[in-house]
């Protein structure tokens, strides 16, 4: 008590399997806790409370054995044990139904003293205890406890209850919570995730990917112009070392992937590489007669057709024949000797830096690191960058037969920093004096012996930049379209229009009304929908895409597809890797992709360990990171399980000074959510674990504008909803959602299904208490977590049903709402005039059996229309869309994805 750093008395099996609850016997010589006993170790999310989740624990303090005492069916936990200390009570689940318990711990016999208990949390996880913590009274004869909003004191021998009266009235500090207003539409569009961008020799010119495709641009200041006219997607450009020759890998969902290279003058273009493949990396030789290369295995994104023979390979600087230097390793580039090829690889469970003879022998490790992702060699061997938790830093190469720490921390070694805000994309100059790296639009060069303070005195250099000003042209269809004859859900307020049009211009509604009221220009293409039903296109503000994780974007992405053809025209992705999915969310603005509006938090600030994590201690700290994302394209960011709650704050302070948003991670920690919703977060991803809600909550959060996304789907506390459609319906045979997805991912998940009672889907009771809180005026949005491409935001749709939503109340949720909490709704989220021509029409009236909001006939995103069938445009010109990897493919094989980047630039997390 008086000081000291304590005594650790357990230790903690894993990161998903929790010990708490501690309660210390009277006499002092025993702890009791509760442990999560599961087989662990990794997450699970809707454990089955009829077998054995918790257990309760006895260590003898005075021995130092630990000993099992409870570990029954239902589990145990919250262990507290009576004055007298020959009782335990504790608390466990019997079917439904949570139940106090008292033992006797000598004897072992128990029974039930109530079971009217709150819902316990056993079910996903309870670092902050399964169970509200409860008392003996001094006599041992009965037992205090909270249960469902109430305080309660039980007689163990009577087993007589009663309410002990209980009020307190609070006042309660809260913040104004984050929205700003965004632009949805423009003519045209900055181009901020600039990838791979890399230097001439000569440092006067740059090629840089965007939107898909090649740009290059004189430097300083010229004009980004396209370096090829083709049509294949073009990624990572790399310069001959006489600068008259760029080589890249090129992409085709049906002709497969390329190396290329292009004459810098001429614009020439030829193919270099042998066969079809997945290539990356291509770096010329030092002498520039040979080309090293990474050819890679496919991912569910692309497909794995072509994808054997893995590993880094040399071919002629003119193309041809390969030779494989080994089977494994990523980013390889020659040495300045050209004798052997630098790689990025593992070692003792570390990120590696190796190099290896060109016949494949000799490999050696010069660095190893906890948290680098990528590791760029100079020309001249001298000096290592690498990028390190966001940040880029430069230490001296050391050849001494040991591996070397890269890491901002080594005092070993000099180490420098040289970004501010963080950098990607390393790159050196051709005399090795120069370091490069980009930030978004932001081309950054520094002095590498300027880096450094070896004297101590002289002031380090600091970096310059330059912006590239990358215009790209919207999207933007021709014509008028009449949608003639349909029933009309605004969501301008409850109206319903009966026999209405819709009229389009371009991409936004010119006219919407009564069929007789709305006057059809000569030249508009007319569509009869009589006896359909138009709403608007839904948003899914928790989308998580199937983004491509190694830097090859597809050409068709058959989870973009899925979600337009089921009507979602608006996906935020509160977690995805940062480089592809803005790099994606620009191609489809640009109209080189076809999917939904796709927005994006990228990577998430992740609070706990890994080399993605986000150190905050800070407002500095926090305000590095956000302007890192939104330099890229961010308008919102995630805080992920950031532990302190002042953490949490300079992440809130540092968006509201640069308008962006925070969406944070519930993480199934009510205390957290709770104080998230007073410090005006902007709303919180994933339901609140705790249910019922009361007065106290309800109150709180409807005095805030503090959204809600309760994703029903992945509820947190028991059985989730996407199991419930499984159970309850034959998922395989939707023929919608089988031609956007790869078929063995619906069979592995819906055939051999399991089934529950109704009442065992603890979903609908979320639902419930997301109704509750709706009903004081929160605004509930609705995200699908990306479990079922495209279905699942239906799934959440119908869910919300369940819970006590009208139809009506349902599809708010779906459209307006999400588009209020994006700071969308004047251009997205409800059909008027001035907005911007995203609906969804339907062969059924949703507003009869919410179940009709799946049988949809056509979507329009941005003014254009699509078959939902077969997403080929129709309206005012018709096009096939191109095939996706599986119907390109003669067989339909699917590989569950590794994890694994091909170009890495640093772990993608899942958001949980």
């Amino acid at each position: 008590i008086n000081g000291g750093d304590g005594v650790q008395l357990t230790k903690r099996k894993n990161d998903q399997q929790d010990a708490g609850e501690p309660n210390v016997s009277p006499d002092g010589r025993y702890l009791y806790f509760s442990e999560d006993v599961t087989p662990g170790p990794n997450f699970e999310y809707s454990k089955d409370p009829n077998g054995t989740i918790y257990a309760i624990r006895q260590l003898d303090l005075t021995t130092g054995k630990l000993t099992t005492l409870i570990n029954e069916q239902g589990g145990a936990c919250r262990p507290q044990v009576s004055p007298d200390g020959n009782l335990i009570a504790f608390v466990k689940r019997v079917r439904l139904k949570s139940t106090l318990y008292v033992q006797n711990i000598k004897t072992g016999e128990e029974w039930p003293v109530n079971e009217e208990l709150s819902h316990d949390q056993q079910e996903t996880w309870a670092i902050f205890g399964v169970y509200p913590n409860f008392a003996w009274m001094p006599d041992s004869k009965s037992l205090v406890f909270y249960a469902k909003g109430k305080i309660r004191k039980t007689e163990i021998g009577t087993l007589i209850n009663s309410t002990i009266p209980f009020q307190a009235n609070t006042v309660q500090t809260v913040q104004q919570a984050l929205h700003f207003e965004q632009q949805v539409f423009s003519n045209d569009f900055s181009a901020k995730m600039l990838r791979q961008l890399t230097t001439s020799p000569d440092a006067k010119t740059i090629v840089f990917n965007a939107a898909g495709y090649l740009y290059k641009q004189e430097l300083p200041n010229g004009a980004p112009e396209r370096l090829t006219n083709g049509t294949d997607f073009e990624f990572e450009p790399s310069f001959s070392p006489d600068g008259k020759f760029v080589i890249y890998t090129s992409w085709s969902d049906e002709l497969r992937g390329a190396i290329k290279r292009t004459d810098l003058k001429s614009g020439k273009t030829i193919t270099l590489s042998d066969e079809k493949g997945f290539y990356y990396s291509p770096q010329y030789s030092t002498k520039g007669d040979k080309i090293v290369f990474r050819k890679g295995s496919g991912n569910d994104v692309l497909g794995y057709n072509y994808g054997r023979g893995t590993g880094i390979f040399v071919m002629a600087a003119n193309g041809g024949a390969k030779s494989l230097v080994s089977e494994n390793g990523i980013k390889p580039s020659f040495n300045n000797t050209d004798t052997r090829i630098y790689f990025q690889s593992y070692a003792d469970g570390k990120k590696a830096l190796k190099s290896i003879d060109l016949n494949g022998a000799n490999e050696r490790t010069h660095f190893t690191s906890q948290y680098a992702n990528q590791f760029v060699v100079s020309p001249d061997n001298k000096y290592v960058a690498f990028s390190e938790l966001f940040n880029v830093y430069i230490t001296p190469m050391i050849n001494v037969g040991v591996a070397q720490d890269a890491s901002a921390g080594n005092k070993a070694i000099p180490v420098t920093k040289v970004t501010t805000d963080g950098g990607t994309y390393i790159q050196w100059s051709n005399d090795s004096k120069n370091l490069h790296w980009t930030l978004g639009p932001k081309y950054f060069t520094i002095d590498v012996n300027g880096a450094f303070n070896f004297d101590g005195t002289t002031p380090k250099t600091q970096a310059t930049s330059i912006d590239i000003n990358l215009k790209l042209k919207s999207d933007v269809p021709n014509g008028i379209v009449a949608l003639k004859g349909a029933r009309i859900i605004s969501m301008k307020g409850d109206e319903v229009i009966e026999n209405g049009t819709i009229l389009t211009d371009g991409n936004k509604i010119t006219a919407i009304g009564k069929a007789d009221a709305v006057t059809i220009p000569a030249n508009a293409k007319v569509i009869d929908v009589n006896g359909k039903t138009i709403m608007p296109g839904i948003v899914d503000v928790h989308a998580h895409l199937r983004t491509s994780p190694d830097g090859i974007s597809p050409q068709s992405d058959w989870s973009y597809l899925a979600n337009l053809a089921f009507g979602v025209t608006t996906s935020h992705d509160p977690s995805s890797n940062t480089e592809m999915v803005f790099s994606q969310s620009e191609m489809l603005k640009a109209g080189r992709m076809i999917g939904p509006r796709v927005y994006s938090t990228g990577s998430i600030l992740y609070g706990a360990d890994g080399d993605f994590k986000v150190v905050i201690n800070s407002l500095d700290d926090a305000l590095a990171h956000l302007k890192r994302l939104k330099a890229v394209g961010a308008f919102s960011v995630k805080s992920y399980n950031q532990p302190r709650r002042e953490q949490r704050q300079q992440i809130l302070e540092a968006a509201r000074q640069l308008k962006m948003e925070v969406v944070p991670e519930g993480g199934s920690t009510f205390f957290h959510n709770m104080n998230m919703v007073t410090d005006g977060h902007t709303g919180i991803e994933h339901s609140i674990p705790v249910l019922p809600v009361y007065k106290d909550v309800t109150t709180l959060w409807n005095n805030t504008d503090v959204g809600y996304t309760p994703t029903l789907i992945v509820a947190y506390g028991g059985q989730w909803g996407e199991n419930y459609w499984y159970d309850r319906t034959n998922v395989w045979e939707n023929e919608k959602l089988m031609t956007y997805t790869p078929r063995s991912i619906i069979d592995a998940r819906a055939r051999r299904r399991t089934t529950s009672e109704y009442s065992d889907y603890n979903h609908i009771d979320i639902a419930k208490a997301t109704k509750q809180i709706a009903d004081g005026g929160t605004k509930v949005n609705l995200g699908a977590h990306g479990q079922i491409q495209g279905l699942g935001a239906h799934w959440e749709l119908w869910m919300f049903v369940q819970g006590g939503f009208s139809p009506l109340q349902a599809i708010r949720n779906a459209t307006l709402n999400g588009a209020s909490y994006l700071g969308m709704n004047k251009e997205i989220g409800s059909l008027e005039v001035g907005k911007l021509a995203d609906l969804v029409i339907m062969d059924a009236n949703p507003l009869d059996d919410i179940r009709n909001s799946e049988k949809i006939k056509y979507v329009m995103i941005n003014g254009r229309l699509y078959d939902s069938a077969t997403m080929n445009e129709i309206g005012n010109r018709d096009k096939l869309r191109g095939k996706l990897w599986f119907e390109n493919a003669k067989g339909n094989g699917y590989i569950v994805p590794n994890g694994e980047s091909e170009t890495w630039t640093y772990t993608v997390p899942h958001c949980d």
